[in-house]
């Protein structure tokens, strides 16, 4: 008999599920977004010592250092802004993605040594929740959610 009201489709686990998507999906972007924050916040307060790791540590391909610095640096910075605003969610959360792949790229000579097996798997935790944002979007607590609905009411022209 639980079981019946559970699973029915208008129950009230479906329901409650359904009401924790909005702030599931906001818990997602604050969560992906600070981890990268943090990190272009730390570039930005140390630009010597930033340079000097994309010149020496980092392998970014096709980009000189210089260029690699200051568009990871723009990609961690930007891009969680905007997630965590959920303003062109699914770009931004593609982005991020963008900037993770790139991280893991450009310094895969250590992430992919052993002892190294928890730094990539919070890189691969990072790329899914950001896959998850970019398939399913940013929620109904998102600026875009909210500018969405503004369209909807404006009157025809």
């Amino acid at each position: 008999m639980l079981s019946t009201a559970l699973m029915d489709p208008k129950g009230s686990l479906p329901r409650l599920l359904d009401y924790l998507q909005a702030p599931f999906a906001l818990a997602s972007r604050v969560y992906v977004s600070w981890v990268f924050l943090k990190s272009g916040y730390l570039k930005l307060s140390d630009w010597d010592s930033t340079l000097a790791l994309f010149e020496y540590e980092y392998r970014v391909p096709l980009l000189s250092p210089h260029l690699a610095a200051i568009v990871g640096t723009a990609g961690e910075l930007v891009f969680p802004a905007l997630l965590i605003l959920g303003l062109f969610g699914r770009i931004s959360a593609l982005g991020l993605q963008a900037v993770n792949v790139l991280a893991v790229v450009s310094y895969a000579h250590v992430l992919f040594q052993d002892g190294f097996a928890a730094a990539i798997g919070q890189h691969y935790l990072w790329g899914y929740v950001l896959l998850v944002l970019t398939v399913c979007g940013p929620g109904a607590w998102s600026l875009d959610h909210q500018l969405r609905g503004q369209r909807k009411n404006l009157p025809d022209t």
